[in-house]
Order: C-alpha cells, then structure tokens, then sequence
C-alpha cells in the first residue's frame, strides 16, 4: 500500500519513538505545567505541525540538503539552539501574572486575568521542532527502511509515513500535555509557586538550547 512495507511495523516503531522522552516532549510538559492545559494542546498542535513540515521536507528531498551540507546543518542547529535559548531567558525575565488567582472575586479575576497567547505558544512550538536538524536527519534515516525502493511515487511514501508518525505523536503528547497540566494545577494556584515553575521552565529551554547547540551531526 503506497509503496509502505511492514506498515504495523512502522506504527508499533513510531510509538516507541514517540514516548521515549525529548526536546518536543519536555517543551510540552513545561508548557502544560507552568502554563496549564489550553497551553499544553497548542504546544503540541505546534510540535505536531513541525512534524508535518518536516515530512514535507523530506518528501520534496530538501532534507538531504541537511544530511549533506555540515554548513546547512549547522546554521539550522544554531536558528534552533539561539531560539530555545531566547524562549528560556523570557520565561526567567519576564513578570509572572497569576493565570488562576483563587482568592480574587469573580470581576476582579476577569480584569486582572493576562489572556493566553494561543497563537504565540502554537508558532513557537512550529519554530522548536522545525529547527531541530536532528529531526530532518531522523526522518531521512528512518522512513526509507519502511519505503519499497522500488516504488515510483516515494514522494506518496513518505507523506503517509509522515502522518501516522504525527499522528501517534499528537496522541501521546496530548497526553503527556493533560497529564502535566493536571498534576501542576493546585501548585498553579499559587502566585509563589507558579513564578517557580516559570523560572524552572525557563531553564529548561536554556538547557535544551544548549543541549542542541553541542549535538555533533
């Protein structure tokens, strides 16, 4: 089917790769956590449509231009290192607002409430996972041992591969997301608690960043 052999295969694969913890899995759980729930899904609606754009790329083969060029490879690496990085110092610089402040009445907690920025989470987790070179290598190196080198559209090949592999990705990170988001929700509450949590996500970015920015090709 669509040039794909040992397709279960393929799937069983990609959801054991899809739980072994990584750079997608903990910006999703500290999104969820120090942010909450709504956080947490638009953070994986951005890793998962990364996912996409990187199936894309390697459909179209642009992805071997990172597998041959060290320079391509490296100026990807440090866009994604440099913007991690950038995530983690905002999240330690910037001044925490209550996202659940209990103990205000009903009016106040509407006029004090800071509105998420649904669409600055989701774009920021497009940007973390489109710049992860490591991923564009991964998808080159693993999709074609499940791809018929014989088949004429590969292009075809690839794409289906590309969205099963999101979508047992989405499933589980949206419950990596639910999870967080429940297990930080009393700590939340707490103004103290919650500049906390921002500060302990911040550094995780940084460590991330970094983390990537070492990462040999």
């Amino acid at each position: 089917m669509f040039g794909i052999e040992n397709y279960l295969g393929f799937v069983m694969a990609a959801i054991l790769l899809n739980v072994t913890p990584g750079t997608d899995s903990m910006y999703i759980i500290t999104r969820s956590m120090s942010q909450g729930q709504t956080a947490g899904f638009y953070s994986v609606l951005g890793i998962t449509s990364g996912i996409l754009v990187h199936t894309l790329l390697a459909a179209f083969g642009l992805s071997v231009l990172l597998a041959s060029s060290p320079l391509a490879f490296t100026l990807v690496k440090y866009i994604g290192a440099s913007y991690l990085c950038y995530l983690g110092f905002k999240m330690l610089t910037s001044k925490p607002v209550p996202l659940l402040a209990s103990n205000l009445p009903n009016e106040e907690k509407m006029a004090t409430a800071q509105p998420l920025d649904r669409w600055q989470i989701y774009k920021q987790g497009v940007i973390t996972n489109t710049f992860n070179p490591k991923v564009a290598l991964f998808f080159l190196a693993f999709f074609p041992q499940f791809i018929d080198p014989s088949y004429a559209n590969s292009m075809l090949s690839f794409l289906v591969l590309g969205l099963s592999f999101a979508t047992t990705g989405f499933i589980w990170c949206s419950c990596l997301a639910l999870l967080a988001s429940k297990f930080s929700e009393n700590l939340r509450k707490k103004p103290a608690i919650e500049v906390i949590l921002n500060r302990i996500s911040g550094v995780i970015f940084i460590g991330m960043g970094i983390k990537l920015l070492t990462e040999k090709g």
